[in-house]
């Protein structure tokens, strides 16, 4: 069974960055033709966990559900309002605290949300350049939605070329090996051992 981590960073309730990842993970489903899993992150109630993770290095709770859950994924759905032409502070948090390599070849759908279609490029200069450094693979069509777009039939167009696009890429990548909490503990060095190196 293929399994899907979607990530939501909208802020409010009901969220139009929440509705546009709930059309885009619909999309993928529909595209697949196989049994999917979806999982949604809500990052709105994970605020003060993230906060707490960037002061101590450690995540609990349901951030490191969260967290959990990425690891087990095939591939990801992000969505994130736009503040200030960029990301949100609480999306990029949330991949601040993601250890590095996690996402080393994991396929990533990228879309946002805005009042205004002059935020689209968004997209472009912050989002796709993110995933490029965590090394995920990016599909080639993003999917931006202002206001207005979500009455509009081009949205859906793009949010199906985008879904297929990450459908395809599943279909013909094997299934990466995930590593859990148990396998990173299974063969510990010895602490004598980590004093002798130093």
């Amino acid at each position: 069974m293929t399994h899907i981590a979607v990530i939501s960073a909208g802020l409010s309730v009901p969220s139009s960055t929440r509705l546009l990842a709930d059309r885009l993970s619909a999309a993928v489903v529909d595209a697949l033709h196989e049994p999917v899993e979806v999982d949604v992150i809500e990052l709105r109630p994970l605020a003060h966990a993230l906060a707490d993770n960037l002061l101590t290095g450690f995540a609990s709770g349901e951030l490191a559900e969260a967290i959990e859950t990425v690891r087990r994924a095939d591939a990801l759905i992000v969505v994130t309002p736009v503040f200030s032409a960029s990301y949100s502070g609480l999306f990029k948090t949330f991949f601040d605290v993601l250890e590095l390599g996690l996402l080393t070849g994991v396929p990533v759908l990228i879309g946002a949300t805005a009042g205004s279609a002059r935020h689209s490029l968004v997209l472009e200069h912050a989002l796709r350049p993110l995933f490029s450094y965590l090394h995920a693979t990016v599909v080639p069509t993003a999917v931006f939605a202002a206001s207005e777009d979500f009455g509009e039939a081009g949205l859906q167009s793009r949010i199906e070329r985008a879904a297929g696009e990450l459908a395809a890429l599943l279909s013909g990548a094997p299934r990466r090996r995930v590593r859990t909490v148990e396998d990173e503990f299974a063969d510990p060095t010895a602490f004598e051992d980590l004093l002798r190196g130093a």
